[in-house]
């Protein structure tokens, strides 16, 4: 670790989550054993999904942390909710709130920080980069509110961007490079033989050494699968060996299956996980994704595969983690220049190599276990604050 973890006395330290997500169990884990070995009590309320992210199942659960039967209620397709806080957690040094108009619960925190020595700080992205309105009252109150708060961990670059330009100090911030666990998912690449490679080629009927892309994620507008299509028919046109491989599924997946039925070589998977996904991302050399960019683009990096997206698609901060030119692909949102990024790449197979080594060097940048180093160190700054006062 980069920071000091003896500590004079044991501090208490609340992150409140409004549910708790699968894919952030082990952050939590990994989380709180590092912040015991700096003598602090990391301590995580949440409580359940609402009734429109029910439907997603996607609930994680922790043995340790404070489940709490939270209030919803939906206003104008929009969710508020408020997240009780357990008494016995009240005498917390630090409080770590998710940057959400919507929880209500967080303001008599915010506002409790004008008379008390208290620490609160924000977890999130500093701004909704998918917003239908970024210059509407919900992003301006966001705004109002983003400096008033001690300390704050950012998703990625792109939020301390923001937080910059709002006039945020730097020396409080702690960037987290938001990452997932993969070590999974790299051990499911690691199982997949030629053998197993040259049996999925066959049943798919692609040719040895033919390029191959995939799309992994949910199917909806902000992918920009029509961008996908067209892009993919210009570069099947120039490379008939060509094959794209689609995983996932969603609300666009009728617009994909007609796509589908005229054009061979595009492969409707459906939602694939596990070894099967490892199996598709071993086969392939790029992972097209025009539209919406987030988390996701770790997956490519574990499998050395090229991010190729458009630049005014409505990204997630994640996307600063793709490099044009050196381990991704960002071009306008064209279809000529889409495919001609791609095309360039199958005619020159060093350079494409060159990409899915930096690719696969990215990998181990954004990692987990960097993550949760982040933010212990970020923990371990903010209560320095606190001791100092």
């Amino acid at each position: 670790m980069l920071f000091l973890c003896w500590r004079s006395r044991v501090h208490k330290v609340v992150i409140f989550q409004h549910r708790l997500l699968h894919y952030r169990v082990e952050l939590f884990e990994l989380l709180r054993a590092r912040c015991l070995e700096c003598s602090i009590e990391l301590h995580l309320v949440h409580g359940q999904p609402t009734e429109r992210e029910r439907l997603r199942n996607d609930v994680g659960c922790l043995s340790w942390a404070n489940a709490v039967v939270n209030w919803n209620y939906s206003l104008s397709g929009q969710d508020l909710i408020w997240l009780p806080f357990p008494s016995h957690l009240r005498d917390a040094d630090l409080v770590i709130l998710m940057q959400e108009n919507r929880q209500l619960s967080n303001y008599p925190i915010l506002l409790r920080r004008l008379w008390s020595k208290k620490k609160v700080a924000y977890w999130g992205h500093g701004a909704n980069f998918q917003s239908d309105a970024p210059s509407g009252l919900r992003e301006r109150w966001k705004k109002m509110l983003l400096t008033k708060v001690d300390w704050w961990f950012a998703y990625t670059q792109m939020t301390v961007d923001v937080l910059a330009k709002a006039g945020y100090p730097s020396e409080q911030i702690a960037c987290l490079n938001n990452a997932i666990d993969t070590d999974s998912f790299k051990r499911e690449l690691a199982t997949v033989s030629e053998a197993d490679l040259t049996t999925v080629r066959q049943e798919m009927d692609i040719c040895a050494g033919a390029p191959v892309a995939i799309f992994c994620g949910s199917l909806y507008p902000d992918k920009k699968l029509d961008l996908l299509v067209a892009a993919c028919d210009r570069i099947h046109h120039d490379s008939p060996d060509f094959h794209c491989v689609i995983l996932g599924d969603g609300p666009s997946m009728p617009y994909m299956r007609e796509a589908a039925q005229s054009r061979p070589w595009l492969h409707l998977m459906g939602v694939t996980k596990g070894r099967k996904k490892a199996l598709y991302f071993r086969m392939s050399d790029f992972m097209l994704n025009p539209g919406l960019v987030g988390l996701h683009v770790v997956d490519a990096f574990c499998a050395g595969l090229v991010m190729a997206t458009t630049s005014g698609a409505r990204h997630s901060p994640e996307v600063c983690y793709l490099q044009h030119g050196v381990n991704g692909i960002m071009t306008s949102d064209s279809v000529e220049a889409y495919a001609q990024a791609i095309l360039a790449l199958i005619q020159d197979r060093d350079r494409l190599s060159q990409y899915r080594i930096a690719a696969l060097a990215a990998a181990d940048v954004y990692t987990l276990n960097n993550m949760v180093t982040q933010f212990v160190g970020g923990i371990v700054k903010c209560l320095a604050k606190v001791d100092s006062k």
